[in-house]
């Protein structure tokens, strides 16, 4: 299938996607008990029914829910995501002041995943059922087991209060005024424990899948034609082993690119890392309705676009395969 008709297919099973996903959140939100314009009264320290009922006439909340859905899926349509409840700001900028430090997060955690998973890996396909591949192994499924939120405070209480080595909190000091190089290191030293909490989890599933892949490779003719003809055995391992090997590993980064984009709200509250995993617990706790929405249709218009970057991507480091 020609490559460009592919990426418009794909487009438009966005789009259905992000449909639906309005339609379920829509009215699942609904559901909960109470109302926006409670938690608004609420607030403002009035909550007497001619105020709720000016609240609710404010926001249409006074109107029929399928009046509610079709007036959002026309604003939606137009780029306008409505405004927060809570803040009073646009959602959709709200969403995007918060969303590249989401992404800079994940996209530290899964290099860190991707690099210490295939290292470690590595090192265990080389010598399957030895100590080695026996330490490797339980480290990697002990990490898998153990909960974000409970390995974060740990982190936090083990280098930042016992040892005080990293910042516990936030993504910068709050007050330091740096700039240019200084303020880029002061977030990377922010960055290093939340990071590495989420890198340590998914990094167990490069472990394993790097080690049942390369000891499946190296059981191939193509490796012991190789070594047959006198090849080194480290060449033999990375331009034959490893680079055949890591073919299954591009599709699992992309699927677990676009996880962490909405999977990160445990280690985000933990660290108080002002991402979107922060603002959509913001948004349930204060019964903001329209910032959930828009945080749900953004996540899911990303997940959308990461799974079809990794189709493409796959395509590219494998040939035979056909996008169809």
């Amino acid at each position: 299938m020609n490559r460009l008709h592919y990426i418009g297919k794909r487009l438009v099973m966005t789009a259905l996607v992000t449909f639906a996903v309005i339609l379920l959140s829509f009215f699942m939100i609904r559901l909960a008990p109470g109302d926006a314009a409670t938690v608004m009264a609420g607030q403002a320290g009035f909550a007497d029914e001619a105020f709720m009922k000016t609240l609710r006439a404010e926001y249409g909340l006074d109107q029929p829910l399928p009046v509610q859905l079709w007036k959002y899926l026309g604003a939606v349509a137009q780029g306008d995501l409505g405004s927060s409840y809570v803040r009073r700001q646009p959602v959709l900028a709200v969403i995007l002041e918060r969303l590249p430090n989401t992404l800079l997060l994940d996209a530290f955690a899964l290099v860190a995943a991707i690099a210490g998973g295939v290292w470690l890996g590595g090192i265990a396909a080389q010598r399957p059922g030895s100590a080695g591949d026996g330490v490797v192994t339980t480290l990697s499924m002990l990490f898998y087991a153990i909960p974000q939120f409970w390995l974060g405070m740990m982190a936090v209480l083990v280098f930042a209060v016992w040892l005080n080595w990293l910042p516990p909190f936030g993504i910068e000091t709050m007050g330091a005024d740096n700039t240019g190089l200084a303020r880029a290191g002061d977030v990377a030293l922010h960055m290093i424990l939340p990071g590495t909490t989420l890198a340590l989890y998914y990094m167990a599933s490069y472990v394993r899948l790097t080690r049942v892949a390369m000891i499946e490779v190296a059981e191939q003719d193509f490796v012991k034609t190789a070594r047959a003809k006198g090849i080194s055995e480290r060449q033999v391992v990375r331009r034959h082993i490893l680079r055949n090997a890591l073919i299954p590993l591009v599709t699992y980064a992309g699927l677990q690119a676009s996880i962490l984009v909405g999977g990160s709200v445990l280690v985000e509250n933990v660290f108080s890392w002002p991402g979107v995993g922060t603002l959509a617990y913001e948004a349930v706790t204060g019964r903001d309705n329209p910032l959930l929405l828009g945080i749900f249709i953004v996540t899911s218009v990303l997940v959308s676009l990461f799974n079809l970057v990794t189709d493409i991507a796959y395509s590219l480091v494998d040939p035979r395969v056909e996008l169809g």
